[in-house]
């Protein structure tokens, strides 16, 4: 039992309030009061011979205790609530709304509809994805931080087997395709982005294991390492998003795979989308002839990063060329050049104060140099001047020879060195000079007649949003390490950290927050489970001004705070 109060609004505006004594009972599956006994209006009520009542309750059917006055202490009488469960749900709830929002439950579920699972794969999967969004771990971690820490709605307990089963569903050649073209379209209607201008670039996560799989078709392979782990086997990983950074779309290779060969089956895969007119973004790694002609296909057209010291004679023609530079922004200059041989447009980008660092850089690096030299040619004078035999004389030159081999093999000083006739070591003044004239300069190519030499710098500029949703993959959602061993298992772990990757972004976008701070704040809130005598609740705790600004930025809707309650 408990007191119920209602209210009643005169004419007058003024309102009043009444109480009444009251229980709950079900009615065709539902819980409904039932009112006992009405006890009039809240500013007459006998307030002390309630509590008189509740002292004689407590006194037969309570713990007895009382005060000095003789009535209870405990007012109603009533047993205290013992806490059984707490979880959070702050995050995982946001998350939820993206991923309903984003149409990728829905796609799942489109691709399940014809099987016959016992477990709701579409809600293991989402777990999965959460939890490398929130807290990232294994799968096996995963499954004890389903039925242990996270609230997942619709989701009560899962295992380790039932994380793999998703993923073996997710990495089907038919459900992984429905996913991705039905998320890439979601997030374009959704955002109202710029879907024409897309971005492209890989990267490459590597495998803790000494040698690399069997086979010519194997999938762990030793390949340039763009994390400098030539000495492990890896994969590489291509992203396209869009200039918003939002990855829209995700392609595994095997490790020894090169750049200049993936790009068809990139411009293949979105050419099945029927996009319209897209322009693609790519770095230097992909402007080989072939490629930038495959890109050209069916209207398509591209801005891309040129090489610029690799002797090609038409970048030579347009670094060559003379005209003005346009200022577009406060750190960037741009000159477009047109070469009558061909309808490329060619746009030389300019920083001033990257400039200024290329030069400051090349003259610490030449200074480095020359007192290296000097430091060796004092020494070999001084050796030379002592007297001593012939086998110390050698012991010494050859140390001397060391020496000059160590600098001219360095890494960053040895590009600045060359090698005379008589084996000594010189700076080599025409590669210096070669160099000063492209400092803080880049080149970009574009078919596209149409778009301005502005807004073509600046779209190569966005490449970036391609290499920070590799750092986040990498850094904060834990893409690596890869504990995975089967081909179509580690696709489906590069799919899952792609689709956290996803809503982590779509939820910075709208709500103007890191998702480092957003998980913080969100991760504050708990749902926990109360059980006394009436039965259980579930409900959450209050949400902080911050905590709804998050929610409102993004239009959802908070969770509700008392979600169960069952009656004993």
């Amino acid at each position: 039992m408990f007191l119920r109060f209602t209210s009643r609004t005169n004419a007058d505006g003024s309102v009043v309030r009444y109480v009444a004594l009251a229980h709950n009972r079900r009615v065709d599956g539902r819980v409904r009061p039932d009112v006992l006994m009405n006890l009039g209006r809240t500013d007459q009520v006998d307030v002390a011979g309630l509590r008189r009542l509740a002292a004689s309750i407590n006194r037969h059917y309570g713990d007895g205790d009382t005060d000095p006055g003789g009535e209870t202490s405990t007012v109603t009488g009533a047993a205290p609530l013992e806490l059984i469960d707490a979880r959070t749900t702050g995050s995982v709830w946001l998350l939820e709304q993206l991923w309903q929002r984003l149409d990728v439950a829905a796609a799942v579920r489109a691709a399940t509809d014809a099987r016959r699972f016992t477990t709701n794969m579409e809600r293991v999967l989402f777990a999965l994805v959460a939890n490398r969004a929130i807290a990232p771990m294994s799968k096996l971690s995963a499954a004890e931080w389903v039925r242990e820490d996270a609230a997942i709605p619709g989701l009560s307990t899962m295992d380790d087997d039932h994380a793999y089963r998703a993923m073996d569903l997710l990495v089907d050649a038919d459900t992984q395709g429905r996913v991705q073209e039905a998320v890439f379209f979601a997030v374009a209607n959704l955002l109202n982005l710029e879907v024409d201008l897309l971005f492209f670039d890989t990267t490459s996560t590597y495998f803790e294991r000494d040698t690399e799989d069997d086979g010519d078709d194997a999938f762990r392979r030793y390949g340039h390492s763009k994390d400098h782990r030539h000495d492990l086997p890896q994969i590489v990983i291509g992203l396209a998003v869009t200039k918003e950074g939002i990855p829209v779309r995700c392609w595994c290779w095997p490790g020894n795979s090169n750049d200049q060969a993936v790009l068809t089956e990139v411009r293949d895969d979105l050419r099945d989308w029927k996009l319209g007119r897209v322009i693609t973004v790519v770095d230097r790694g992909f402007t080989s002839a072939d490629n930038l002609a495959y890109l050209r296909r069916a209207g398509g057209h591209y801005i891309a990063g040129m090489r610029m010291r690799d002797g090609n004679p038409l970048v030579e023609q347009v670094l060559a060329r003379q005209g003005r530079y346009q200022h577009v922004r406060d750190n960037l200059r741009v000159k477009e050049i047109r070469l009558e041989a061909t309808d490329i447009r060619f746009v030389i980008c300019h920083n001033p104060e990257q400039a200024q660092r290329d030069q400051a850089q090349r003259d610490e690096a030449i200074a480095r140099i020359h007192a290296e030299l000097a430091r060796i040619a004092e020494q070999r004078t001084r050796d030379a001047d002592r007297p001593r035999g012939d086998k110390t004389r050698a012991r010494n030159e050859a140390a001397h020879v060391r020496a000059e081999c160590a600098l001219r093999d360095h890494p960053t000083l040895g590009r600045w060195l060359t090698q005379q006739t008589n084996g000594r070591l010189r700076v080599n003044a025409g590669k210096v000079k070669t160099e000063a004239r492209l400092d803080g300069k880049y080149l970009i190519a574009t078919s596209d007649p149409h778009i301005s030499a502005e807004d073509a710098a600046l779209g190569y500029k966005n490449l970036l949003e391609a290499e920070r949703g590799f750092r986040d993959l990498k850094t904060q959602l834990l893409l690596r390490p890869v504990f995975h061993r089967l081909e179509h298992r580690i696709r489906a772990h590069v799919l899952i950290c792609w689709l956290a990757l996803l809503l982590t972004r779509v939820a910075e976008r709208g709500s103007g927050e890191t998702w480092r701070n957003i998980n913080r704040q969100l991760g504050r809130i708990t749902q926990v489970t109360l059980a006394g005598p009436a039965g259980t609740v579930t409900q959450t705790t209050p949400l902080n001004p911050g905590q709804k600004a998050i929610y409102q930025a993004l239009s959802i809707q908070p969770p509700a705070r008392v979600t169960t309650f069952n009656p004993s």
